[in-house]
C-alpha cells in the first residue's frame, strides 16, 4: 500500500499558487508518497507532476473511505496564517508552511502547468494595435464585489486617483492591458478586460506582456511561477512575507504598523474597512514616480 498525504488548502487563489512550492519541498523529501490536494482552487495543482489527485473542498464523495480509512495517510489541514512566524512576519509565507508540516525549504518557487488550450486562449485575451510594448496594469483586486464593502480596497489596491496618474505618466510608451473586476473603478487610456475568465487563461495572458504592474494578488504569485519579474506595489501587507526578491517590489512611503482598535492577530484587515484607514491622502502611501521608473 503506497503512503499517502492529503493537504487541505484554504483561502485565496495566491495562496493556492504559493502552496505548489510547499507541496514541492514535500514531494522532495517524501518522493515516494502520493499526494493528494483538496482546496478551494483545483486548477491550480492540474497538470502538477508532485500531486496524484486533486478535489474541490465539499466534493469529495467517498473520500474518507477511499483516503482515511485503514490507510497510511499523512493529512495537512492545518493553516499557516495561524502559525507565530507568519503573525510576527519573521518569515516567508511558503518558508512558515514548511516548516509546519516539517520539511525543509530551499527557496522553492510556486508552479504553474498550462495546457496548449490555456495558452492559445490567454495569448487571444487582448489584441495590440499599436507598435508599443504591452503593459499588463492591475491596480485593484480582491475576493470580489460579494465579499467586500467596496470597490477600492485601501490595504491592497492602487488608489484610483494615483492609478490614473500612472497610466497618464506611461501611456506614451506603452499599450496598457487594464486586469480587473467589472465592479473596479474605469481608468482612461486603456484596454480594459473586466470579463469573468477561467484563472489559468489569465495567468498565461501574463506571458505575453513585455511589462506587468501588479498589486499583491494571485496574479503576482502567478508571475513568480513562471518566472516573469514584475513591478509590484504594496500597501499594508508585506512582500518579505508574501512577495517574492526577483519582483520589483514598492513599498508605502509611510507605514502605520499598529493596527488599529480592531486589529487582533493581524494589523490590518485584507479588504480594507474605512474606518481602519490610518492615512490622511494616498499620497502618503504612493510614490507616483517611483513606481513609473521601474517601467521606463
Amino acid at each position: 500500500m503506497a503512503k499517502s498525504a492529503i493537504f487541505h488548502i484554504e483561502g485565496g487563489i495566491g495562496k493556492h499558487i504559493a502552496s505548489t512550492a510547499v507541496i514541492e519541498c514535500y514531494k522532495k523529501t517524501n518522493p515516494d508518497t502520493l499526494i493528494t490536494v483538496v482546496c478551494a482552487w483545483p486548477e491550480v495543482f492540474l497538470n502538477n507532476p508532485n500531486v496524484d489527485r486533486v478535489y474541490m473542498i465539499g466534493k469529495t464523495p467517498h473520500f474518507y473511505r477511499d483516503f482515511i480509512y485503514g490507510k497510511d495517510t499523512e493529512i495537512f489541514a492545518q493553516e499557516p496564517y495561524k502559525q507565530t512566524s507568519h503573525i510576527l512576519q519573521s518569515k516567508n509565507l511558503i518558508d512558515t508552511w514548511c516548516n509546519m508540516i516539517g520539511v525543509e525549504y530551499n527557496d522553492e518557487m510556486p508552479s504553474i502547468y498550462f495546457n496548449f488550450r490555456e495558452n492559445e486562449m490567454g495569448f487571444q485575451l487582448f489584441t495590440n494595435p499599436t507598435n508599443k510594448p504591452v503593459l499588463i496594469f492591475q491596480p485593484f483586486g480582491g475576493p470580489g464585489a460579494n465579499h467586500q464593502d467596496t470597490p477600492y480596497s485601501w490595504t491592497r489596491d492602487i488608489h484610483p486617483i494615483i492609478a490614473q496618474e500612472i497610466v497618464d505618466k506611461l501611456s506614451e510608451k506603452y499599450y496598457i492591458v487594464h486586469i480587473c473586476y467589472d465592479s473596479h473603478p474605469q481608468l482612461q487610456n486603456v484596454h480594459r478586460i473586466d470579463q469573468q475568465l477561467q484563472k489559468k487563461v489569465l495567468f498565461s495572458a501574463l506571458k505575453y506582456a513585455n511589462a506587468r504592474l501588479l498589486i499583491d494578488s494571485s496574479l503576482q504569485h502567478a508571475c513568480a511561477a513562471m518566472n516573469l519579474p514584475s513591478t509590484v506595489v504594496w500597501v499594508a501587507t508585506n512582500p518579505k512575507i508574501f512577495g517574492y526578491d526577483f519582483h520589483k517590489n514598492i513599498t508605502p512611503k509611510t507605514t502605520f504598523l499598529q493596527g488599529t482598535v480592531d486589529s487582533y492577530l493581524y494589523d490590518y484587515n485584507f479588504t480594507g474597512p474605512i474606518l481602519e484607514c490610518p492615512y490622511s491622502s494616498p499620497y502618503e502611501i504612493f510614490d507616483v514616480q517611483a513606481i513609473v521608473n521601474t517601467l521606463l
